[in-house]
């Protein structure tokens, strides 16, 4: 398959099934869409890493890796529709009857934002939270780039900048609208606040369902 000898592994697969999915671990029964790979693919880089495991359930079954397509699907997604290319390390593991398991691991970028083409020809990034790829933050994407870009400089900070980090250490989780609002500016000038503060690290972004995309200080 690929040249992808295979090694003996079922303990370490079901080591890993039992962990269940989370922010460094995705279980794929079959690959199919390149572009629906590429979000994982970008989820992953732009966080602090993971695998795919091709040849399980959702539910943790193992069903082994069908043929050698998924492997060249995932390599088309890392290198066609991620943006830059991304390099994916693949290993094979016996796990016995159940078959062939392949773990997909991709690194985290040293470089964000790493983007992933969507169907209409768009490119966006997304972010690994628990056991999901969520779309990033624009302000989120706007602070990766900066900071890639080298221009995340360490100058004194404004006075708006200083409203923004009082204000989110006080009430932290802040959702960014509401932080928006607080700031006697512009949408514009509070956003540039935003993304100069996270390209410095002195804020990062959450993310949960009931809230949203919110604002607070790094650990």
């Amino acid at each position: 398959m690929k040249d992808l000898r295979p090694i003996r592994g079922r303990q370490y697969i079901l080591d890993c099934i039992a962990q269940g999915e989370h922010q460094q671990q995705d279980f794929k029964y079959a690959i199919s869409d390149a572009r629906k790979i590429a979000r994982s693919i970008s989820a992953f880089a732009n966080c602090e890493g993971g695998h795919l495991l091709v040849g399980v359930k959702d539910s943790g079954a193992i069903a082994g890796v069908r043929n050698e397509e998924d492997v060249y699907v995932i390599e088309q997604a890392a290198q066609l529709y991620c943006r830059p290319a991304q390099e994916v390390e693949f290993t094979a593991f016996n796990t016995g009857e159940t078959g062939i398991v392949i773990r997909a691991r991709i690194a985290k970028s040293p470089v964000r934002a790493v983007m992933a083409q969507e169907p209409d020809l768009s490119w966006r990034a997304y972010w690994r939270v628990a056991d999901e790829n969520i779309a990033a933050h624009p302000l989120q994407v706007r602070a990766w780039q900066r900071e890639a870009d080298g221009t995340a400089e360490t100058m004194s900070l404004d006075g708006i900048e200083m409203a923004l980090l009082r204000h989110v250490s006080a009430q932290a989780p802040v959702p960014i609208e509401t932080a928006i609002r607080a700031l006697p500016c512009s949408r514009q000038t509070a956003e540039a606040a935003i993304v100069r503060l996270a390209s410095m690290r002195l804020l990062a972004f959450s993310f949960t369902p009931s809230r949203g995309f919110s604002l607070l200080l790094p650990e």
